[in-house]
């Protein structure tokens, strides 16, 4: 069972799910929104210190993780683009994983009702 968690605005976040993170960086007396796209491969801890990885695919086929904690308040906005269906709570494996193999996770199914 993947692991999860709820965040500020009822966004449910579980491993294999893919997310835009909207973080807010600052640049001398500029700030500025850095969008991170990618999907989640792991949820660690609870309470206050969570914090949740996400990897991209960057250029030339080189992963990129980044780190966030999950309470962080440089965080704007989190999108949930596809939900995944994993059956564990880390997806390390990844790592290993080249070009389209690394990115390509089952999307959980949504049932709708048929009127």
């Amino acid at each position: 069972m993947a692991q999860y968690f709820t965040y500020k605005n009822d966004t449910k976040i579980a491993t294999g799910d893919t997310l835009r993170v909207h973080q807010e960086i600052a640049e001398g007396d500029k700030k500025r929104i850095q969008i991170f796209e990618g999907i989640v491969i792991a949820i660690k801890n609870r309470g206050n210190g969570k914090s949740f990885t996400i990897r991209k695919m960057g250029a030339n086929g080189i992963g990129v993780e980044k780190i966030y904690p999950a309470n962080l308040p440089a965080i704007k906005k989190i999108e949930v683009k596809r939900q995944g269906a994993v059956r564990r709570s880390k997806l390390y494996y990844l790592r290993e994983r080249i070009g389209k193999a690394a990115t390509r996770i089952k999307e959980k199914a949504t049932h709708t009702k048929a009127a």
